[in-house]
């Protein structure tokens, strides 16, 4: 497999790129250098109300400043929709998923009733109640969510592989864990169509991905993308998720963290030597 190695960096043109976007790409970058394979860079801009083409611009700076290089063409994820709705309707024929026309206000409102306890967080957050699991609703203006009992009792046993460094091994993945600490998560938001569980996983097999990278706070999403990639006949690929980069105070780094921007070290005069030493690479 390493001759054939594939991995990717898949940004979102919602703000400048940091230290961590940093770690992520070269990390992924090396990975392929290093097995001789090829290193994809894959543009996540399905958030239209949030994508902005000047930061798209910025990605392609940044990671060209860092000396990355990359395959062409890029692929973009608002070219992909045809792809997820697809996916969605072969989901949808064999009875795995619902309309779910639940709001956020809903969902607290039903996990804060007395009989409920406290709610099970799962890596999305607190596991969905199921309130429209047999309601019926249409899927026209309405989130699709996957009924998890119902997919993980079509399959058969899941596992993966891992390699990073806090949980390497492989990995079995437990129906009643899925079902209970997961539970029906969606896989299509009504305002764009398609969820990153569902596209990453569409993304990944279309790419022909062998290794996924990525930062350990995805750690716990994987068990949903085997399960997506079973579903959908799709292959599973190896897994390297790796430790974060984190500010002073321990926080891992977003996009609001204008500090520590790319481009601000690049206006400073930082080399990209310095920049790879400054991560820990």
């Amino acid at each position: 497999m390493a001759g054939g190695a594939v991995t990717r960096f898949a940004p979102s043109p919602t703000g400048p790129l940091h230290l961590g976007h940093a770690y992520a790409a070269i990390v992924a970058h090396d990975m392929a250098r290093d097995l001789g394979g090829r290193f994809l860079l894959r543009i996540e801009d399905i958030d239209r109300a949030r994508c902005r083409p000047e930061w798209e611009a910025q990605i392609y700076d940044d990671l060209h400043w860092l000396g990355l290089g990359w395959e062409q063409p890029v692929m973009r994820q608002s070219n992909r929709l045809p792809a997820y709705a697809a996916a969605l309707d072969t989901l949808a024929t064999r009875g795995l998923t619902y309309a779910c026309i639940c709001t956020r206000g809903d969902i607290r409102a039903a996990l804060s009733a007395p009989q409920e306890g406290t709610p099970m967080i799962g890596p999305d957050g607190p596991v969905y109640p199921g309130t429209c699991r047999h309601a019926g609703h249409e899927r026209r203006e309405a989130a699709i969510r996957l009924d998890m009992a119902r997919a993980m009792a079509a399959v058969g046993p899941l596992e993966f592989i891992e390699t990073g460094p806090t949980h390497s091994g492989q990995h079995r993945i437990d129906a009643a864990q899925m079902i209970a600490g997961v539970g029906d998560i969606v896989l299509a938001r009504r305002d764009m169509g398609t969820s990153y569980h569902l596209s990453v996983v569409l993304d990944d097999a279309a790419e022909g991905v062998t290794h996924v990278t990525r930062g350990e706070d995805l750690f716990e999403a994987t068990a949903i993308h085997v399960l997506l990639q079973r579903l959908l006949d799709l292959p599973t690929p190896l897994y390297h998720h790796h430790r974060l980069i984190r500010d002073a105070a321990g926080k891992r780094l977003a996009k609001r963290d204008d500090a520590r921007a790319l481009a601000k070290y690049r206006a400073e005069g930082v080399t990209p030597q310095e920049i790879r030493a400054l991560i820990g690479l």
